[in-house]
């Protein structure tokens, strides 16, 4: 998470337990690839639950994205 857009360490590290929790609960529906996370500004506007909802949405599109390009 860049400072430029989350200026307090207390916010990026919320916003970075939330991805990982995220990622831990979908890992199992994602393929084998890298992933990076980059906040945009306003995300630490977000409360929690928003937060979530808008990582998982973020997750399972990621993972309907490289299923399909597997099936190729």
């Amino acid at each position: 998470m860049a400072k430029k857009h989350v200026k307090k360490a207390c916010q990026r590290n919320r916003i970075k337990r939330i991805v990982r929790d995220e990622f831990r609960l979908h890992q199992h529906d994602l393929p084998g690839v890298d992933i990076v996370a980059i906040a945009k500004k306003g995300v630490d506007d977000l409360d929690n639950a928003t937060l979530h909802k808008l990582v998982e949405k973020l997750l399972k599109k990621l993972s309907k994205r490289c299923k399909s390009c597997s099936s190729d």
